[in-house]
């Protein structure tokens, strides 16, 4: 099988891991990460996103060693548009995050207008942190947790400071 994810992926955390690892069960795995003019266009709030070449060095150290224990390959392309990679015919899969469904379901449509087969969307739930929420790259980036979900020091006593 042939699985597609895409994302920005600055910084990779524990949610990204949990694609990650679906993805590489599923079978070989392209990563459409988006350019930094998409990055940029794609981003809910207003944060520093680091340059492709940073994510993509990132993002393949994080890969590595879960193509190896899996058995599989994988490759990294730029993604310039939302719909992406995933509009090609030779994906089976798209592996995506709870926030991204709508975004899969319309590129289910646009395999279809093309005549392909739509692909079989794998939705990977949140990764909460230690307080409950999700992790993600902007609280990581904002300093509130750790790429594991940790509480940074000030924020975890602030929350036990609270009634």
């Amino acid at each position: 099988m042939n699985v597609a994810l895409g994302g920005t992926f600055d910084p990779v955390h524990d949610g990204h891991l949990a694609l990650f690892e679906r993805a590489f069960s599923r079978g070989d795995v392209t990563v459409g990460l988006t350019d930094d003019e998409l990055a940029a266009e794609t981003r809910h709030v207003e944060r520093y996103v680091r340059p492709f070449e940073d994510r993509r060095a990132d993002l393949r150290r994080e890969l590595e060693p879960l193509a190896e224990a899996h058995d599989r390959s994988f490759e990294i392309r730029p993604l310039s548009e939302p719909t992406g990679i995933a509009v090609e015919p030779q994906f089976d899969v798209l592996v995506v995050s709870p926030e991204t469904v709508d975004g899969a379901e319309r590129i289910n449509d646009i395999r279809r207008e093309r005549g392909l087969e739509p692909l079989d969307i794998d939705v990977v739930d949140h990764v909460p942190a230690d307080d409950g929420n999700r992790i993600s790259s902007t609280r990581i980036v904002t300093g509130e947790i750790d790429r594991h979900g940790t509480l940074t020091p000030e924020r975890a006593g602030r929350e036990q400071t609270q009634p």
